[in-house]
């Protein structure tokens, strides 16, 4: 515990809640008054103290998204991540997966809209022992496509979830080359672990920025493709 406490920087009482509200899996107790905690507690942690500062999210809201329960709190793509994070760390994997029947209690497209999206690209379906599931990142772009739908994007309106197929080229055109240029920046430069504490600020304040030029260029070319037509 005391390692814990100096790896993780969470003193054991906090720790200790944690475990209580299991939202950490318990750890290997060889006798009665001892207990070995390993890198799926660290990880557990940390996700933990990420998902309440980045996410703002309580204890009973982590608690309730692990469960599988609809989230009432929208989280972006780096709480997702997190909450990924924490789900592996409990089952002692790298990823964690939520079945579509589970998501289908909140999501009546959830399955129709798995297949789709994965045979753009866009998702990976797993086929498990309670059915088919996708990681807690993938549950989280079914839920943004869900409430798209609900706005109008739709069938019905000429938007099927194969629409989204772009993304997948834009994806790789613009991570593929901000990947490329941040190696060559640090390349003999920095160590691994300094490269690493730029990135962990870098993705989601790039996500940030992109969104934004990304939408003052989505609206500019709206106006321009429907402005009408000036007079000679």
């Amino acid at each position: 515990m005391r390692d814990l406490e100096q790896q993780t920087g969470v003193n054991r009482e906090t720790i200790r809640v944690y475990l209580r509200e299991g939202l950490l899996p318990e750890p290997n107790r060889p006798a009665r008054n001892s207990a070995d905690y390993d890198e799926r507690h660290v990880r557990g942690i940390q996700a933990i103290r990420k998902l309440q500062q980045d996410s703002s999210m309580t204890l009973p809201q982590i608690k309730a998204a692990l469960s599988g329960a609809p989230n009432q709190r929208r989280m972006g793509a780096l709480g997702l991540s997190h909450l990924e994070d924490l789900v592996a760390s409990r089952v002692g994997v790298r990823k964690g997966y939520v079945t579509l029947r589970g998501l289908a209690r909140s999501n009546p497209h959830a399955a129709e809209d798995a297949e789709a999206l994965a045979r753009i690209g866009v998702i990976e379906l797993v086929n498990g022992r309670k059915g088919k599931s996708v990681s807690v990142s993938d549950a989280g772009l079914l839920d943004i496509w869900s409430r798209m739908r609900k706005v109008g994007f739709n069938e019905e309106n000429g938007f099927p979830p194969e629409i989204l197929s772009y993304y997948v080229d834009a994806a790789e055109l613009v991570a593929g080359n901000e990947a490329q240029i941040f190696l060559e920046q640090v390349r003999g430069r920095l160590s691994r672990d300094e490269a690493a504490k730029m990135l962990e600020f870098a993705l989601p304040a790039m996500l940030d920025f992109f969104g934004i030029i990304r939408q003052r260029v989505f609206l500019r070319n709206i106006r321009q493709q429907t402005a009408p037509d000036r007079a000679d």
